[in-house]
């Protein structure tokens, strides 16, 4: 069964993008050792907040964006097998921007 998410307001639906499971000099990092992950990719992004005078603020983010998050921060939830994560924009540290991306732009 596949379920479409559509976050209210100023939240976010992010895939966290785990590390890598070994270091650079070849060591194979156990399960426990992880750090939680602080990167993903934005799946859906809501229509932003009203301001006092009843406009919509749009988000500075969109789907298909790489973000930095802080460690601790949104609900974690499962969706077909699938770590997830909503978060408030607020909750977003930057948008990881590769040359890559420059260059479409």
């Amino acid at each position: 069964m596949a379920i479409n998410l559509k976050p209210l307001g100023d939240r976010v639906v992010v895939e966290p993008i785990e590390q890598e499971e070994m270091t650079a000099s070849g060591i194979v990092l156990p399960e426990t050792a992880k750090e939680k992950p602080q990167k993903g990719l934005v799946l859906a992004a809501g229509p932003g907040v009203r301001d006092d005078e009843g406009k919509r603020i749009t988000l500075d983010v969109g789907v298909g964006d790489v973000v930095l998050f802080a460690k601790y921060a949104g609900t974690e939830f499962k969706v077909d097998g699938k770590k997830l994560l909503i978060l408030k924009e607020s909750d977003l540290l930057a948008i990881v921007e590769t040359d890559e991306g420059k260059k479409k732009k």
